[in-house]
């Protein structure tokens, strides 16, 4: 979907509870990897890292996904 001045434009019906989810499941698979990760080599705490940035990527953009369907 394109609006008027050709941007790429979401319903506003998937892309807020999807991102939603997703930031809650890469939340919760840091959370679940984070003891054996202290427990292991030092390299093993990367796969936390990872799973918290990508949970903070979520939110986000539902956040900009919020404030932009607040503005119209």
């Amino acid at each position: 979907m394109t609006d008027a001045s050709g941007d790429v434009t979401f319903s506003d019906g998937y892309v807020v509870p999807i991102t939603g989810l997703l930031a809650f499941l890469f939340a919760l698979m840091a959370g679940m990897s984070v003891f054996p990760a202290l427990s292991g080599s030092p390299g093993d705490l990367v796969l936390p890292v990872i799973f918290g940035a990508a949970s903070l990527v979520c939110l986000r953009v539902r956040s900009s996904h919020v404030t932009v369907g607040d503005d119209t």
